[in-house]
């Protein structure tokens, strides 16, 4: 089933922060892993991740460097900044917040009443 992309837009920094405090990645890795662990829901594509990368690294919640791959390539790797761990828990407090009003809402699992 596809999802509205209006429903991804706010929350695509929280998810790629969450990939990268697992440990550092390269952009494909990210694209890769997102598709992989949302069953294909996530569908990102390269015009839209490096932007955010962009974006994310001038915020100081990431930080890149160049890395010499097996095939005499270089790949830039992202790794999560202190700073980007704490925008990550302040993310995840708000999604949550979202999350628990809108399962109130629609009478989801997480009803509180």
């Amino acid at each position: 089933m596809a999802v509205d992309k209006n429903l991804l837009s706010g929350s695509t920094t929280m998810l790629l922060l969450k990939l990268l405090e697992r440990g550092d990645m390269y952009g494909y890795q990210m694209i890769a892993e997102l598709k992989n662990r949302s069953k294909n829901v996530f569908e990102l594509k390269a015009g839209t991740l490096y932007p955010l990368l962009h974006a994310m690294e001038k915020k100081g919640f990431v930080t890149s460097y160049d890395k010499a791959a097996d095939n005499n390539r270089v790949r830039k790797y992202y790794s999560i900044t202190k700073e980007g761990l704490q925008a990550l828990q302040d993310k995840k407090n708000e999604w949550n917040t979202y999350a628990s009003a809108i399962n109130r809402i629609l009478g989801g699992v997480n009803c509180a009443y």
